[in-house]
């Protein structure tokens, strides 16, 4: 079947000519590098022509109805696999090719020689009949292709189970014991090599489909799916299952093997046509991908497909005879086969005693739906009953197929009419014979009429085409008929005067645009998939035959062989072609492709390279690098570098800064405490200084256009500085410029942070080297641009001792504000005295001063200059400095106490656990119970001091003081006994708080020395107190002198601003607690501002 260059593949016939197709398989992936896969996929499929080659294979497709019968599967590795068990003179095969065209090409059977014995008889093999076991006829010869010269098995088994017990037609799963016997015997009689690639069973309906070992590796996209019609039109008693698979990655194929309803009545008829439309609907298999890009995801549904078939037991009877007349008539022919005198020929002689005239087509006219059956074939048959003239049965075949319902029904288009095809029957019905027998018809008291229930259909996807194109045309035609019918006797009238009005430049052309818009090829509403199918005729029927020999059924199994043409891939040449469109594709997406070059002044920054989000090591050589260091930054230090964009592709590039992608755990912190600010600066002849553009916002370049990137470095959230200080997180970021249809470009940026004092705990400043934070390690990955240290002060945090009995940082800020504070009160009357009222003091304005922001100076330096004096005063603190040391000496001292001021609050508030940690709050809050009684006795006591006699006003100023101190003393102690650096802390900072409100706003003297060393006469005043009445504060407020209530406005101001960062504790959820918690906070640090602490101090 092959030529001498070109091997024979079983089950595959290959042209002389044809080039050899290499079976190795694909490799596994090809490295190609594309953007888009979708394009690629569909720039591939457009060239499919170059690396698919036509093949050809047999395909056979079998139907059987098992009747539940065991024993069965014993014959089908003869009928099926090797072909026998067929009876030549009853199936056409030995007619000439006049008599069946569709048996052409069946070689001749062999005669009885000495090396080939004659077949078994009829009466033989009826006689040896024994259920479970083979029923074939011995030395029988195959009258078809079968083992490895075919491709493809296909078979569908019905009643593989009792279907009519209601235990079986409605058990909740599928019995898998049945199936596997019929798969056991497919391969045991199978060659070896074949494998099963698909099957799916339905209560008794079964198929299974057996690929050869040279076909089995381009199969793909197998997809099974089942459809039931029966109980209540859904149980699986009736129905169909079927298979789709992808062959060669091109051509689908779908195999429905169906059971429909039984009976000979008008409604069964119904049914089998609900049933088959049913199936036609509800079949749904999963999306194959055939490689041409086009793949929506959706379910394919039957008439997707390039070719179909359709088989099983269809139960379509012959309509319009009488059972026991077609039983008579055909058995005139099968009787032939058996021995005179034999048993059964006699039991047929019984059933053939009644005269064939008694056949009576015309009384039963009325029961046919085909006005076009063929007339009664009595007269036909008669003259060669006596004879075994092949052309005799053919003729009895014909006749009888007129009567066939199936073919009534596709030809009034109630089933199987849309482009399904059947080959010529030339064989004898195949239901319903008695088991074990060749060819008795049923002698059972139903005596069923012989029908061809079991039926092999099948359709390609020109054969729907056409199907539609022709209907498409009737519908045309009829819509015209109806036109004309309305337009009444009037138009044919008119149509009578113009006889002879005749145009031959107008004639035709309404049948031609008619012609246009019934045409598929230029009907724009269907595109018609380009396909093998639609280039030539793709599949062919070479045989359709029954096979009457096999008698343990009484349904005759039957099975139609096909020559399937194709174009399937070859893996290694549509690699070559996919790698030549990947690069075709990356050739021209790289000339559309936006390209920017970024340009970084390699003598200006340090350069390091990074293999991921992790920062490598530093790098010596600048070519290497794409990155900016920013060397040493300290907390609160701002620090500028730029690069530069350039456009230096052919198109539009479109640029965006975005972050690099976090992981959940750093995903909600890296966004909150950022350390870079970017954006873009643009520069042209139109705008030459346009405004910066902040990052987000997309920013378009013109070829040979250029943007600078501007970043600014600068720590300044506390958390990131806490973890910066213990070495969790350091300086690394990644800056991803993204370009819209181009690549990305990181630009990898890193810093060394230097260790600062802010963001601490009390105890861990306490343990702080005798030169300050900057004596501690720095993170884990230092920084090139760092020379080494050789301090011995150099060592972890956690390994120094406690050195210090407080915070250093708390006792230069607060001495150094106090002493600012005295300059500036004393310089101020000197300087101003010239106009003392345009010069009003600050803290005169603002009791907070000079700790509330609205009481800071107008005038002196800018804010860009105030962050610089700013970061001075912080390098003083992490170098353990004085910070009045780091200020220029041109400083004036109002703006040093500012600076001083506003870090000492900065501080405070960095602090991790404040000075009264919420642990010593909680017992603090017991042992000042009565704070707010007393502090109401205290306001009674000083509003009515300036009233009352010297020795009254002297008496109950002693008994507030006394309150006062035991309260003093009751905080004092529960702070030293918890943790004495805090307590010492407090001291320092209430201290210097007392001395400012008393330099500030000074009491008159009579005040200042009625207090005694436990503290001074001044305190909360009703006007302060939440809880004093509006009549009693305007009577109050009468009886103290203007010095006191600035004092007292003093002391609340600068205890509101200090409790809120010297106590950290939780805040109560409402707000009535809130605001209570809030007046005991402030009045914990009120009372040490009094002018007795500095006295006693």
């Amino acid at each position: 079947m092959a030529s001498a260059s070109t091997p024979y593949i079983p089950g595959q016939l290959n042209d002389p000519g044809e080039t050899e197709i290499l079976s190795a398989p694909l490799e596994s992936e090809t490295s190609i590098r594309d953007s888009s896969p979708h394009t690629l996929t569909k720039a591939v499929f457009a060239r499919r022509s170059e690396y698919t080659l036509p093949r050809h294979i047999r395909i056979k497709v079998g139907s059987w109805n098992v009747a539940a019968l065991k024993g069965t599967e014993k014959d089908v590795g003869g009928w099926f696999i090797d072909g026998r068990g067929v009876e030549e003179a009853l199936t056409g095969l030995s007619c000439n090719q006049d008599g069946a065209a569709s048996s052409t090409k069946i070689p001749p059977v062999p005669a009885p020689s000495a090396g080939n014995a004659v077949r078994e008889s009829v009466d033989d093999q009826e006689s040896r009949y024994e259920r479970k076991k083979e029923t074939l006829p011995m030395r029988d010869h195959s009258s078809l292709p079968g083992g490895s010269d075919v491709a493809l098995y296909v078979l569908g088994l019905q009643e593989i189970v009792d279907i009519a017990s209601p235990s079986e037609a409605l058990r909740p799963y599928i019995d898998p014991a049945p199936s596997q016997k019929w798969k056991t015997a497919m391969s045991e009689a199978l060659p070896a090599g074949y494998e099963l690639v698909a099957e799916q069973q339905q209560v008794g309906l079964y198929i299974m489909i057996y690929a050869s070992r040279y076909i089995k590796p381009s199969i793909s996209s197998v997809s099974v799916a089942h459809v039931g019609t029966g109980l209540m039109g859904y149980m699986g008693n009736k129905g169909a299952v079927a298979v789709r698979l992808l062959l060669g990655e091109t051509t689908r194929l779908v195999f429905v093997n169906c059971h429909l309803a039984a009976g000979t009545d008008r409604a069964n008829l119904d049914r089998r046509n609900w049933d088959a439309g049913q199936i036609a609907q509800r079949l749904k298999f999963e999306p194959a991908d055939d490689g041409s890009g086009v793949f929506d995801g959706s379910a394919e549904m039957l008439g997707d497909e390039d070719v179909a078939w359709w088989f099983g037991d269809l139960n379509y009877r012959l309509d319009g005879l009488p059972g026991d007349d077609v039983r008579r008539l055909l058995m005139l022919h099968t009787r032939n086969e058996y021995d005179i005198g034999q048993n059964r020929e006699s039991k047929m002689e019984k059933e053939l005693s009644q005269e064939v005239g008694s056949i009576s087509l015309e009384d039963r006219e009325s029961k046919v739906h085909d006005s076009d059956v063929v007339g009664d074939p009595r007269d036909d048959i008669k003259a060669d009953l006596a004879t075994n003239d092949p052309a005799s049965i053919q003729m009895t075949l014909s006749s009888l197929l007129s009567h066939d319902q199936l073919r009534q029904q596709q030809k009034a288009r109630n089933a199987f009419h849309e482009g399904w095809c059947e080959g010529p029957i030339t064989f004898m019905p195949t239901y319903k014979y008695d088991v074990g027998s060749f060819g008795m018809f049923d002698s059972s008291e139903k005596k069923r009429s012989p029908s061809w229930c079991d039926r092999i259909l099948y359709r390609t996807r020109k054969d729907r085409i056409e199907y539609d194109k022709q209907q498409r045309e009737e519908d045309e035609a009829r819509r015209r008929d109806e036109e004309m019918k309305q337009r009444g006797m009037e138009d044919a009238a008119a149509e009578d005067d113009v006889l002879f009005d005749y145009d031959p430049e107008t004639d035709g052309a309404e049948e031609t645009d008619a012609a246009k818009d019934t045409d598929p090829a230029t009907d724009e509403g269907e595109q018609v998939p380009e396909t093998s199918a639609d280039l030539h005729e793709s599949l062919k029927l070479h045989y359709y035959v029954s096979h009457q020999r096999v008698l343990s059924s009484d349904h005759k199994p039957l099975d139609a062989i096909f020559m399937l043409s194709y174009d399937s891939v070859v893996p290694e040449l549509k690699a070559k072609v996919q790698q030549e469109v990947a690069r075709e594709l990356d050739k021209a997406e790289n000339e559309r492709r936006p390209t920017v070059t970024v340009a970084i002044d390699h003598h200006r920054h340090r350069y390091f390279t990074g293999r991921s989000s992790d920062i490598a090591a530093d790098t010596e050589d600048p070519s290497d690098a794409d990155g900016i260091d920013f060397g040493e930054l300290a907390y609160t230090q701002e620090k500028t570098q730029n690069f530069t964009v350039a456009n230096t592709g052919q198109v539009s590039a479109k640029l965006q800064l975005v972050d690099r992608p976090r992981d959940e755990e750093h995903s909600a912190a890296s966004s909150a405490i950022r350390w870079l600010d970017v954006r873009f600066e643009r520069a042209d002849e139109e705008n030459p200084s346009p405004g910066p553009t902040q990052p987000g916002e997309d920013q378009t370049l013109e070829p040979g256009d250029t943007v600078n990137v501007i970043i600014t470095a600068k720590v300044h959230d506390i958390d990131r500085v806490r973890a910066l200080n213990d070495g969790s997180e350091s300086l690394d970021d990644v800056l991803i410029l993204r370009v819209e249809g181009g690549r990305d470009h990181f630009i990898l940026i890193r810093g060394q942070w230097l260790q600062s004092c802010f963001g601490r705990s009390v105890d861990e400043l306490t343990r702080f080297p005798e030169h300050g934070a900057r004596a501690l390690i720095s993170s884990p990955q230092p920084s090139s641009s760092s020379p080494p240290s050789s301090s011995t002060d150099r060592v972890p945090l956690s390994e120094q001792s406690v050195k210090w009995s407080a915070p250093r940082e708390i006792f230069r800020l607060t001495e150094s504000i106090e002493e600012l504070v005295e300059r500036v009160v004393a310089e101020w009357g000197m300087t101003t005295m010239s106009d003392p009222k345009e010069n009003t003091p600050p803290w005169e304005s603002f009791p907070g001063w000079p700790f509330t922001p609205e009481s800071h100076s107008e005038h002196g330096p800018s804010p860009q200059e105030r962050d610089t004096l700013r970061l001075a005063v912080h390098e003083a603190l992490d170098t353990s400095s004085t910070p009045q040391t780091h200020l220029p000496p041109e400083t004036p001292p109002l703006v040093r106490l500012e600076l001083l001021a506003q870090t000492l609050l900065d501080f405070l508030a960095s602090l991790k656990d404040g000075i009264i940690p919420a642990e010593i709050w909680t017992q603090l809050i017991p042992a000042i119970p009565d704070i707010k009684s007393i502090i109401t006795t205290t306001n009674t006591t000083s509003s009515s001091s300036s009233s009352t006699t010297h020795s009254r006003s002297r008496s109950r100023s002693n008994t507030a003081n006394d309150l006062l101190d035991d309260q003093r003393t009751r905080i004092l102690d529960v702070l030293s006994a918890t943790s004495p650096p805090h307590n010492i802390a407090f001291v320092f900072l209430t201290s210097m708080l007392a001395r400012i409100a008393a330099e500030i706003a000074p009491l008159p003297s009579s005040s200042s020395t009625g207090g005694g060393s436990g503290g001074g006469g001044t305190s909360f005043t009703d006007e302060q107190s939440p809880t004093s009445s509006p009549t009693r504060r305007s009577s109050s407020a009468r009886n103290v002198d203007p010095a006191t209530m600035r004092r007292q406005r003093t002391e609340a101001a600068l205890a509101h601003v200090f409790a809120g960062v010297m106590i950290r504790a939780p805040w109560p959820a409402k707000e009535k607690e809130r605001r209570a918690e809030e007046e005991r906070r402030e009045a914990v640090v009120r009372v040490f501002i009094v002018q007795g602490q500095v006295e006693s101090r």
